[in-house]
């Protein structure tokens, strides 16, 4: 039996170690343009060396040059002719060791604030704005006024007036924060209850005289309900309107007939009381100011190339243009005197290094997915959706020689401006649906848009279609497609089933 013992052992093996500054290239590529722009932000007031590249490449100024960084370029480009893609910048492939998961970017630098971050000299002050005049306090009183009203402020005012005690206006406002933009009340007042220490029934109380506020049917938990309350400041609410109201589904389904019955009314009086509800509002809340909506920038432009082909090109005003200030680092360096502060400059020179090659890196693998994109999905610009092929990750990564994970972090919230509109990147990767005949697959949403075209031509009520003759339809044009499938594009785009259909068509 061998004794036991112990030895050292040299061994040799690859690995990959997933560094802070890795992280945080990871994670780069799959942020939006506003979130680059706020993650570029916090960057440029933590890091003291890292500068603004202000210089207009359109007018030929050119920056100083940096220490072993190259600036950005925001003129990248790609352009296709004759199905082959010639690349305009000096591309380089992104690396494929980017497969782990997403991890947010480690601190490298340290956390202290610079005072002197802005790359001027500290003692130049001739980059301090006017922060604290005026004219600045006049322009932020001036976007306050303008400001939209918002449902909220609006009801609020309107609790302040309506004569509560201090407890009752207490949950006043708590109702109020369960509305939505629409106008109506979410959440259960059996939990509100239990979270004040207050009666169901006394809450219901209150509730009621807020459900008296303007606009009219605010409040409301329910479309019948926010209905009612027009209809009763109206003095319109009477039973057969009520019995209306509780069948809302049949009035979606043109169903007069059950109607009828249930209201107890005759065609005259039905048309008129359908008429009285189409002159309400189900969503109350409407009319006043939400949450401003974002408008979607291009990251990405297409443009058809008079020789023939697509051109494509990174939108410059997305990209950050950021550089690494060498004479502040002079400085900065020639007076560090303790190991802390030189430890201090060492990092944030680093990190601003990495930072803007990241950002380099960044925008070339989004530009060469996209050009791969284009280059797969080029008879969709040219001749529409019904051209779109289907497409997944796997193919554009070997196309590019790069990871999946890579290319689905590149078509994350990145926008695509082509002749036919802004579209997300996903938008071009679509699940295939087999041919009849063992030719090329279909793609989902190319089908899903001849479905819609079908029952859009559908004209008169014997013209209606089914969803087994669309399926039919579609395997003569050579698409192989359940009916269930049919059934679920047909639902995904919100049209009714061929019953609804034909109702529709027999009472217009």
């Amino acid at each position: 039996m061998a004794g036991l013992g112990q030895k050292l052992e040299v061994r040799q093996g690859q690995g990959l170690v997933i560094t802070p500054q890795l992280q945080q290239a990871i994670k780069l590529l799959q942020l939006s343009n506003l979130e680059l722009e706020a993650f570029v932000e916090g960057e440029l007031e933590r890091n003291p060396l890292l500068a603004r590249d202000d210089s207009d490449p359109d007018r030929g100024e050119t920056p100083e040059p940096t220490e072993g960084v190259e600036a950005p370029s925001d003129r990248a480009e790609m352009s296709f002719e004759d199905g082959r893609a010639s690349d305009a910048s000096d591309a380089v492939d992104a690396r494929t060791d980017d497969v782990y998961g997403d991890a947010a970017p480690g601190e490298k630098a340290s956390d202290r604030a610079s005072e002197g971050d802005t790359g001027q000299p500290l003692g130049d002050w001739s980059a301090v704005g006017r922060g604290g005049s005026v004219e600045a306090d006049e322009d932020l009183l001036d976007r306050v006024l303008r400001r939209e009203l918002s449902l909220s402020d609006h009801l609020q005012a309107q609790a302040t007036l309506a004569g509560f005690t201090p407890v009752e206006h207490a949950v006043a406002l708590a109702l109020i924060d369960a509305v939505d933009d629409g106008g109506y009340l979410r959440g259960e007042l059996t939990e509100l209850a239990e979270r004040l220490g207050w009666s169901v029934e006394r809450i219901e109380a209150v509730l009621e005289r807020c459900q008296a506020f303007e606009p009219t049917g605010v409040m409301a938990r329910s479309v019948p309900e926010c209905l009612a309350l027009q209809l009763k400041e109206k003095n319109r609410l009477d039973p057969a309107m009520q019995a209306l109201l509780e069948n809302l589904e049949l009035v979606a389904r043109r169903d007069f007939s059950g109607l009828k019955a249930l209201c107890g009314v005759d065609d005259e009086d039905l048309s008129e009381m359908i008429c009285e509800l189409k002159a309400l509002t189900p969503r109350p809340g409407a009319a006043f100011g939400g949450e401003p909506s974002q408008t979607v920038v291009p990251d990405v432009f297409v443009r058809p190339d008079p020789a023939g082909g697509w051109r494509v090109e990174l939108n410059a005003d997305t990209l950050p243009r950021l550089l690494v200030d060498k004479r502040y680092h002079a400085v900065v360096q020639a007076s560090a005197r303790s190991d802390e502060d030189k430890t201090f400059v060492a990092e944030c020179s680093a990190q601003a290094a990495w930072l803007v090659k990241s950002l380099d890196q960044r925008a070339k693998t989004i530009l060469k997915v996209a050009s791969e994109i284009v280059r797969q999905q080029d008879a969709f610009l040219a001749f529409g959706v019904e051209c779109l092929r289907p497409l997944n990750l796997k193919t554009v990564a070997d196309a590019i020689s790069m990871h999946e994970s890579t290319v689905s972090r590149v078509t994350s919230n990145k926008y695509l401006a082509t002749p036919r509109g802004v579209f997300e990147l996903k938008f071009f990767f679509t699940s295939a649906i087999n041919s009849t005949d063992g030719a090329a697959s279909h793609s989902a949403e190319a089908v899903r848009h001849k479905i819609k075209q079908m029952i859009e031509a559908e004209t008169a009520e014997s013209a209606v279609l089914s969803d087994d003759r669309i399926v039919e339809i579609l395997k003569e044009a050579g698409v192989d497609i359940a009916r269930r499938t049919v059934a679920k594009y047909r639902e995904a785009l919100r049209i009714p089933s061929s019953v609804e259909r034909r109702r529709l068509l027999r009472a217009g």
